[in-house]
């Protein structure tokens, strides 16, 4: 095993092997006959594979040179540890990693804009993890990590490591909705259970692509694990439906060319209206009186961070911080004041709150 791990080159003949045996699944499915995919997607998504193999390559070599610069002394130090326990330590150090700092792309907005692009997309499929701005990939943690691992000597163990991860983000990336069996065999569902509260699986990672949380299915705020579900079921950010969102992307996409999406912030949106275009800022648009309303029977996403175009109701603006949507479910007609300060202590519902905005001293 060791000396089919150290093989030159193997980790790039890995990483291509699966990604065509889950496009050729793709393909004898009939996912690409019917792939509302642009020319656009097409070419930022083979570029963004070759950004990753490069960047990768080149933080390694980063390492590696500094590392021997400064501490060299650690070179390959623990290439005594035997196979497994260096493929458990590097593999849960490293998706760890990537849990946090894929949750913070969505909690700032200065990281969110690199990775908003892995959001633009329409349909899922096999490229779609390789959505993402170069910036992104060059702070990605767990790519240092596994420099730094290769680094101390657990080299076999990384590219191990590799092999499990690139098929866990492949198969929950593509449209080959494999644990979709599971779910549907009364025989199998214990099974479904064990696998996706250990693994990430594409009913679960697809919840995260979905455009919104009214269809009940979809969290683009949460289900942020990379390889294992175990991190959003410790931090509070997992959902389980066992079903597929109903649409895709970003609730407003000027649709940015893949230039800008993948060279930010050297090269800009031209797109009025664009999180990554020249200027953009985000604005406050919270009011000072409710909205008097009619609410009709149905789901309504209330907009809870304020940046919202559309108040008092959600677009999506809240990518980029810490707040996410409020699921109202209305089941019978009613007129409602709706809150638009976002002071209330009952929301969606005004409590009056706002008139501690108007209230002058005596």
């Amino acid at each position: 095993m060791s000396e089919f791990l150290n093989t030159p080159n193997i980790d790039l003949y890995l990483v291509v092997g699966i990604l065509f045996v889950f496009g050729l699944i793709e393909f004898l499915l009939g996912h690409y006959k019917n792939s509302g995919r642009k020319s656009d997607d097409w070419i930022l998504e083979g570029i963004g594979f070759l950004v990753v193999a490069f960047t990768k390559s080149l933080i390694v070599a980063a390492v590696f040179f500094l590392g021997k610069a400064v501490l060299p002394a650690s070179f390959e130090v623990l290439s005594a540890w035997s196979l497994l326990p260096a493929f458990v330590f590097y593999l849960l150090i490293d998706d760890v990693l990537q849990y946090w700092y894929h949750r913070s792309a969505h909690e700032y907005n200065w990281l969110w804009k690199h990775h908003r692009v892995h959001h633009a997309a329409k349909e899922m499929g096999i490229l779609t993890s390789y959505r993402n701005s170069w910036v992104y990939y060059l702070l990605m943690p767990n790519l240092w990590w596994g420099g730094i691992a290769t680094f101390l000597g657990l080299g076999p163990s990384v590219l191990l490591g590799l092999i499990v991860k690139q098929v866990v983000v492949t198969s929950t990336h593509s449209t080959w909705r494999w644990d979709d069996v599971l779910y549907r065999s009364r025989i199998l569902k214990p099974i479904a259970w064990v696998v996706e509260h250990i693994f990430i699986t594409p009913a679960f990672h697809h919840a995260h692509h979905g455009r919104d949380q009214s269809d009940h299915v979809s969290d683009p705020n949460g289900n942020f694990g990379n390889t294992f579900s175990m991190w959003d079921q410790l931090f509070g950010t997992a959902k389980f439906t066992r079903k597929f969102p109903a649409a895709y992307g970003l609730q407003t996409d000027p649709g940015d060319k893949w230039t800008a999406h993948l060279l930010y912030p050297f090269v800009k949106s031209g797109k009025e209206g664009s999180e990554i275009g020249k200027g953009h800022q985000k604005k406050k648009n919270t009011g000072v009186e409710p909205l008097q309303t009619t609410l009709e029977k149905g789901t309504y996403l209330y907009c809870q961070c304020g940046y919202s175009s559309t108040q008092p109701w959600c677009n999506g603006s809240h990518h980029g911080s810490k707040f996410k949507p409020m699921v109202v479910e209305i089941e019978k007609e009613r007129k409602a004041s709706i809150c638009t300060c976002k002071l209330t202590k009952s929301p969606p519902y005004c409590d009056d709150s706002h008139l501690s905005l108007t209230e002058q001293p005596a």
